[in-house]
C-alpha cells in the first residue's frame, strides 16, 4: 500500500504527546508526537542517552508511558492488557536489531519463520511463507542453511525476512546496520527501505549514522523537548 493510500485507514503509529522519565525523575524527552503512514520510513537519530532505545520500547510496548498516547495500527497501547499488547506486538510488529538475534540451531527458513509459528501459523504454510520471504531478500534456496554458514550481511537480511514474513503495519530498527561495514550495510538499507515500501509497512529506524538515516523519508532528532527535524537549527 502506497504512502497516502486509503486515507480512511488508521496510521500504522500516532504518538501524541510522548513524555517519559526514569528513576530519579529526569527527564529523558516530552511533549512527543510522530504518525508514520503507510510505506514511510523515518530515521530518528539523539545522541547517546537521550532515549532512542527507550523510545521504542515504549512503542513496542515492552515499557509504558508517562504521559501521552501511543496507537499502532488504531489500537491504544494503554488500553490493551498484558496479554493483548504481546498479540499486538506478535502480529503488527517487526523488529530488527543491530545484533540480528538469529537462533544459531534453526535452519534459516525456521527463524523466519519464527513469528507465524508464534502466531499458531501451521508449520507447513510457515515455512512456505519464510523460503517465500527468503526469495524476496535473494537468499533463494538458503532456508535449510544454518546462521554459521552465512555472513553478517546475509545474517541482517534473514532478520529482515522475519520481521516481514507476518506482514505487519510497523517495522522497527534499532541501529540495523552497526555491525556492518559500509558497502554491506548500505545494500541491507537499500533492501529494508525497498521491501517496506513494497509492503506497505510503515518503518522506524533508530541510528547514530547519518548514512543509514539518510535511506530514510525524513530524518527527526530525539532531545528532551520532543522530536525536530534533522535540519533544525
Amino acid at each position: 500500500m502506497p504512502i497516502g493510500a486509503a486515507p480512511n485507514l488508521p496510521p500504522p503509529l500516532d504518538i501524541t504527546g510522548l513524555a517519559k522519565r526514569v528513576p530519579g525523575g529526569r527527564v529523558l524527552f516530552q511533549n512527543l508526537d510522530l504518525r508514520l503512514r503507510p510505506g514511510e520510513i523515518v530515521a530518528i537519530m539523539g545522541e547517546s542517552g537521550v532515549g532512542k532505545s527507550s523510545l521504542l520500547n515504549l512503542i513496542a510496548g515492552l515499557d509504558m508511558t508517562d504521559v501521552g498516547k501511543i496507537e499502532i495500527d488504531g489500537a491504544e497501547l494503554a488500553q490493551l492488557d498484558d496479554d493483548a499488547r504481546t498479540a499486538l506486538r506478535r502480529d503488527r510488529i517487526g523488529f530488527v536489531f543491530q545484533a540480528f538475534h538469529i537462533l544459531p540451531h534453526l535452519t534459516l527458513a525456521q527463524n523466519v519463520a519464527l513469528p507465524l509459528v508464534l502466531a499458531r501459523t501451521s508449520q507447513a504454510e510457515a515455512l512456505g511463507r519464510a523460503r517465500s520471504m527468503l526469495d524476496q531478500v535473494g537468499l533463494a534456496g538458503r532456508g535449510e542453511d544454518f546462521p554459521a554458514q552465512v555472513s553478517g550481511g546475509e545474517l541482517q537480511r534473514i532478520a529482515l525476512a522475519r520481521a516481514l514474513v507476518h506482514s505487519p503495519a510497523l517495522l522497527l530498527a534499532d541501529e540495523p546496520t552497526g555491525n556492518l561495514d559500509p558497502q554491506t550495510a548500505d545494500s541491507v538499507l537499500a533492501l529494508f527501505c525497498e521491501r517496506a515500501r513494497a509492503s506497505g509497512a510503515a518503518a522506524l529506524i533508530v541510528t547514530h549514522s547519518e548514512r543509514a538515516a539518510a535511506a530514510a523519508d525524513r530524518i527527526l532528532v530525539l532531545t528532551p523537548a520532543g522530536l525536530a527535524p534533522h535540519d533544525a537549527p
